[in-house]
């Protein structure tokens, strides 16, 4: 994924903050970004915004997305509701890669309350920066859909 190309982003009332921190720095790294909402620290409902960004990358308007809340898990159910979404939920760099090598996540899901901002900036260079193995990894990401 070393190329800069379109992605889509997410998030509740608790993620706002790090999402609007995230796209700035997309924007300087020369991503076209698809913010979703929320657009205020205001309280919402994360699924709302999350099924925006899921139905957008399974339907492949957007060939990936970031979704973010305060523990990451609400809208990494959300987006994986969806047949051709594979979420991830990281919590550092090592994870991150390995969602990407392995099971070619598309959706990376971060808990704003529990990563720093240097931290979630490291995990979505990684995310961006890692390829998907293949090999004896596609198999087994082939029976995720069913």
């Amino acid at each position: 994924m070393k190329t800069t190309f379109h992605i889509g982003i997410a998030s509740d009332h608790a993620g706002f903050e790090l999402k609007e921190k995230v796209k700035s720095f997309l924007s300087l790294k020369g991503y076209t970004v698809t913010d979703f909402g929320t657009h205020s620290g205001e309280s919402v409902d994360y699924p709302d915004y999350a099924h925006l960004l899921g139905k957008s990358v399974n339907e492949e308007n957007l060939p990936i997305g970031i979704a973010i809340c305060g523990s990451g898990e609400g809208v990494c159910m959300t987006v994986n509701k969806y047949p051709n979404v594979r979420a991830a939920l990281v919590w550092n760099k090592e994870v991150t890669a390995l969602s990407r090598q392995h099971n070619n996540a598309n959706i990376l899901c971060l808990p704003a309350r529990f990563l720093s901002e240097s931290e979630a900036i490291e995990c979505v260079q990684v995310f961006l920066d890692t390829d998907f193995e293949g090999g004896r990894h596609e198999k087994r990401v082939n029976k995720i859909s069913v």
